[in-house]
């Protein structure tokens, strides 16, 4: 079982929500320059509006204490309080966030804040944005503005989330904003201030509030062994932190856990200065990772290999393998690595959703998904991980990135026209869970 004090919770980013992307003094993100541009995203789709959240964040609120959440990740827009980036602060923008902040706590839900989910400011972006060498001064200075903004009031924060997607599709394929192809030694560039950047908001972040809890969200790859034989569960461990490229675990959670600087990194950039290296291993408290999925491995001849899936394995929408167990293992590995509590910050699925004649979305997909996913987790816990949480992704259908608005995860359907929220079976169902602590998943 889950243990008394576990986490249940939902995820959300602003850009993907948020909406209201020119009012009140917001300044432009990346993200809002590439999703005008023809031909970046499905349809054309943008974030202008998403979810219309700014001003619909109190029905939002309401949905959460009604599905019974007790924490609620969201992200902040660092263009909506800080429009040039850095300077001037936007009051506005800092009066929703604490409206927000406030409501949640008044209803009994804990906020887990993440300072960025990939929607740099447009004007450090023109300034050299992750290419320039100042980019972890900044980001720095807005930790520490955020960590005065909220006080005490915030206990729960998350720096980055998945630095593998903003730096490789937005610097390397150019598929993600701001839609750049940078040569290799650039995106390494690139990913050692990233890294930089996550230890000075750390620092700053507990020089702020000395008793918050700082984690980190990754996606590196996810493996999990074919069979749970001796040798194919060390082949997948070894597929999950044998390799140090740009998208491995290694890569990014080895320099702030374990203080070793990755390889690939050191060899073409050169050694870290002793002051960068001491910033990059500020270490957080736990460890947040996003999975969805996870390659199936096996061992032929002392040496991991992908298994694959298999003809006709099920897929969701968005064409990603469903591996229920992807959680069990990857919550046993992060926390044999690491030894901190492990938190999955995202879990979730794509769905063709649709309201049928009554008026509401039947999903028994994610309902099955959901079921399947979190008895892993729950088989983790049994087993003495620690693990401590679990953020369902998302609250709310929203704009995918590049996939617009052709892809829904949420445990809540969002008519875009009209912005009506409709929660579907899954939301009733992981209310249950939630309810009785995961029981409900055993009967």
């Amino acid at each position: 079982m889950f243990k008394k004090d576990f986490v249940w919770g939902v995820a959300t980013a602003a850009y993907q929500i948020e909406g209201a992307a020119f009012e009140d003094g917001r300044g432009p993100s990346v993200w809002d320059v590439f999703s005008h541009r023809r031909g970046t995203t499905f349809e054309g789709d943008t974030g202008d509006t998403a979810c219309d959240s700014y001003h619909r964040w109190r029905e939002d609120v309401a949905l959460m204490k009604d599905i019974g959440v007790g924490a609620y990740r969201f992200s902040l827009s660092w263009s909506r309080l800080f429009p040039e980036g850095r300077g001037r602060l936007n009051q506005k923008g800092a009066d929703y966030y604490k409206a927000l902040v406030d409501s949640l706590l008044e209803n009994g839900i804990e906020p887990y804040v993440t300072l960025f989910h990939w929607d740099y400011p447009y004007e450090l972006y023109l300034r050299g944005g992750w290419l320039n060498p100042d980019s972890s001064e900044w980001f720095g200075e807005y930790a520490s503005a955020v960590g005065r903004l909220f006080g005490g009031s915030v206990k729960n924060y998350i720096p980055f989330n998945e630095p593998q997607c903003f730096i490789n599709l937005g610097h390397g394929s150019g598929t993600h904003a701001p839609g750049l192809k940078l040569d290799e030694p650039d995106i390494y560039r690139c990913a050692h201030n990233v890294l930089l950047s996550n230890g000075k908001a750390i620092r700053a972040l507990r020089a702020e509030n000395p008793n918050a809890r700082l984690g980190f969200a990754s996606c590196g790859g996810a493996a999990m062994p074919k069979t749970e034989t001796e040798a194919d569960i060390n082949a997948a461990r070894e597929w999950m932190f044998g390799g140090c490229g740009l998208w491995d675990n290694r890569m990014w959670l080895d320099p702030m856990f374990l203080g070793v600087y990755p390889e690939t990194l050191a060899r073409a950039l050169g050694e870290p200065k002793a002051d960068e290296l001491n910033a990059i291993a500020e270490r957080p408290d736990f460890c947040g990772v996003n999975i969805y999925q996870a390659d199936e491995i096996k061992s032929e001849n002392g040496r991991p290999v992908n298994a694959g899936h298999g003809a006709g394995h099920s897929r969701t929408l968005m064409g990603w393998p469903v591996t229920p167990d992807c959680l069990y293992w990857s919550a046993r590995f992060f926390y044999e690595r690491y030894g901190l509590p492990v938190f999955i910050t995202e879990n979730g699925m794509s769905n063709c959703d649709v309201l049928t004649p009554d008026g509401l979305c039947h999903d028994p997909q994610r309902i099955e998904y959901l079921r399947a996913h979190l008895s892993g987790l729950m088989r983790a816990a049994s087993e003495g991980i620690d693990v401590g949480g679990y953020f369902q992704w998302s609250l709310l259908d929203n704009f995918e990135w590049a996939d617009g608005y052709g892809q829904r995860f949420g445990l809540v359907y969002v008519d875009y026209e009209t912005q009506k929220r409709i929660p579907k079976d899954s939301a009733a169902f992981y209310r249950d869970v939630i309810r009785t602590n995961g029981a409900s998943l055993e009967g």
